[in-house]
């Protein structure tokens, strides 16, 4: 686990840019450090040393020196892949996964990535065609970013590490403002910096130096094309059990120790148990004084079940609330999820530990575990048996009355699934982003924005265009950079079995049926965990992840902090303050939801640190000093 950086030369950046650009990701690859510069590209690599230890420094160059590689992340069938190299006739002198992209590209070109199981995201540059290589992981585990303004172009495992590159015009995404508003992340490859663009999931790109031209192309995409109808949920479990066992397996190779992240859930609780057979695992949990919120006496019982070592770790107000601006800086966009405070003091506390962590992300995207999904089944059967011009009839005429129960219902019965899906308008939806834009003419239909996703599985059942979107947008963009981010800030490697390939082949050929019913969610996976787990375990109900922050908001010290944010010229300059104040208010009554106090709050927050020419410097000297 790494991270890396680098640019095409440019004739306004000194030589030692890339050097900087490499010290601002520093907390990625504490371990050792190395660069590259020729007179037309600047490579800066920082390691996390886990696989072969003394042996695994980068750049790594190709047989004819013409090509170099940065790499992060981690190769689980690398072994594979270089016995078939070996039997190809190439050679090898280290033992590490980074070794095997290498050559594999001087093999097979981009096809090599048709062979990859792993978390990860690297660059070639390749001198003699004057081009740069770069990709992503399937799901988007591993980031990589690129700027590119049609002169200059850099890349970056984070994009705060253009800031140290001169070449870089900072500058606000400002039509971005509203989807970030609506769904917490912004669900496509741009980002709140102009010109600066996400890697895809399942992508890689081409940089044509001399043209100064950057294509992408899209190597994998996750569908449904192949579901089984004639699987039970008895036959899933079995192969469940399979996959899980052996996507555990894949995920311990290291030449470090590897521990686990432990809720009171199913998902990380099955991994720890898998891991816990094939040797001693040390686990970590959150947890807060508030019995109430906190999961620390489950996950602590369920370790000493199963005789592994926990480790309970607690945070108050005062940690959450001193952390934020530092957090923003750490995460690149603005991202509102509340769990993110919380990931980063447990990998905190997990890193005293271990350098590597199992974690269980991706059950509830790839087996169907979130309980909005078992919205589609009345609003299915709405559909079916009520006309269309009927529910477009009472939709308009719920909207013209006072609220009343089935209100919502009638009104959302109206819409398709690609604007009535909840996560399309997460936190604000286009009216409350009228009244909370300082500019409304900067509002857009967030369901329009985001429609291509469910384009693509139009054919489908509700249930599965929600898992669709989910895994190709919530998991990657919100959850996966929350935990990578978090980690990485305590240069931390976190590990998803549940998030691989092998799981998500299998997870595309389930019925819904064996996924999701009225009874409950994951049913497959809860059947498979029963097996191994103790049944209050498996069949607990879902909790995300509990906190007491909208307690803490509450209260004045904390309360205060988010008065002054959400008066300030920040504030001012991008929403209705007096908006802003009004949604405090109903918060402070139990009206409104936290998600509207956090995403503007946040939002301010990061400003604050990237636009720092804007705001107030003490804020920023802060923020650098923690980070």
């Amino acid at each position: 686990m790494c991270g890396f950086c680098g640019y095409v030369n440019h004739k306004d950046v000194p030589n030692d840019t890339i050097e900087k650009m490499a010290n601002r990701i520093k907390h990625r690859g504490p371990d050792d450090e190395k660069y590259f510069q020729d007179d037309k590209v600047s490579m800066g690599f920082r390691r996390l040393s886990i696989i072969d230890l003394a042996h695994g420094g980068q750049p790594l160059y190709s047989k004819d020196k013409k090509k170099v590689l940065t790499f992060n992340g981690e190769i689980y069938n690398y072994q594979e892949i270089r016995d078939e190299l070996i039997s190809e006739g190439w050679e090898f002198e280290t033992d590490v996964d980074s070794e095997v992209l290498i050559r594999g590209y001087e093999a097979w070109g981009p096809k090599l990535l048709d062979k990859l199981r792993g978390m990860y995201a690297f660059v070639i540059y390749d001198s003699a065609n004057n081009e740069i290589f770069g990709a992503r992981d399937h799901f988007g585990i591993k980031p990589l970013y690129y700027y590119d303004d049609g002169d200059a172009f850099m890349y970056g495992s984070e994009l705060k590490a253009f800031l140290s590159n001169p070449a870089f015009k900072k500058e606000l995404n400002l039509k971005l403002l509203p989807i970030h508003l609506s769904f917490e992340f912004i669900p496509s490859a741009e980002t709140m910096f102009k010109n600066v663009y996400k890697v895809m999931p399942g992508t890689y790109f081409i940089h044509h130096i001399d043209e100064k031209k950057t294509e992408t192309h899209r190597y994998y995409k996750f569908n449904y094309d192949h579901i089984d109808e004639s699987q039970t949920v008895e036959e899933d479990a079995k192969k469940i059990e399979a996959i899980v066992k052996d996507s555990v397996k894949a995920h311990m190779i290291a030449d470090v120790e590897v521990g686990s992240f432990l809720s009171s859930g199913v998902d990380s609780s099955y991994v720890l148990n898998e891991a816990s057979k094939l040797k001693p695992i040390k686990s970590f949990s959150l947890g807060f004084n508030d019995s109430k919120f906190s999961e620390l006496s489950w996950s602590t019982d369920f370790a000493q079940q199963i005789g592994q070592k926990n480790t309970p770790i607690k945070i108050t107000g005062d940690d959450y609330f001193d952390f934020l601006p530092t957090m923003m800086y750490y995460m690149d966009e603005p991202l509102s999820n509340p769990s993110a405070i919380q990931l980063f003091y447990l990998a905190q506390g997990t890193s005293k530990e271990v350098k590597v962590a199992l974690s269980g992300e991706g059950a509830d995207e790839f087996f169907g575990g979130y309980n909005t999904y078992l919205e589609a089944i009345p609003f299915e059967r709405y559909q079916k048996y009520v006309p269309g011009f009927i529910r477009s009839a009472l939709a308009k005429m719920a909207t013209k009355m006072p609220r009343f129960h089935g209100r919502r219902f009638l009104i959302r019965g109206a819409q398709p699934l690609s604007e009535r899906y909840y996560r399309v308008n997460y936190v604000y939806n286009y009216d409350d982003r009228n009244k909370l834009l300082k500019d409304p003419s900067l509002n857009v239909d967030s369901g329009a924005y985001s429609k291509y996703i469910f384009d693509e599985v139009a054919d489908k059942d509700e249930m599965t265009q929600m898992q669709y979107f989910d895994i190709n947008a919530w998991l990657p963009f919100d959850i996966l950079q929350k935990a990578d981010r978090m980690s990485m800030a305590n240069s931390l490697e976190v590990r998803t079995p549940l998030v691989d390939k092998k799981v998500a082949e299998f997870a595309a050929t389930m019925p819904i049926k064996t996924r999701i019913n009225k009874e409950g969610t994951k049913i497959s996976l809860r059947k498979a965990a029963e097996r191994a787990l103790p049944d209050k375990v498996a069949m607990k109900e879902k909790l995300g992840f509990p906190s007491p922050i909208a307690s803490w908001i509450r209260e004045p010290k904390f309360h205060e902090r988010i008065v002054r944010a959400f008066t300030s010229d920040v504030a001012e300059k991008f929403f209705n303050t007096d908006e802003l104040l009004r949604i405090l208010k109903e918060h402070d009554e139990g009206k409104s939801s936290m998600q509207k106090i956090m995403t503007p709050y946040l939002f301010i927050l990061w400003y604050e640190v990237y636009f720092p020419e804007d705001t107030n410097a003490d804020t920023i000297k802060k923020v650098q000093l923690q980070a």
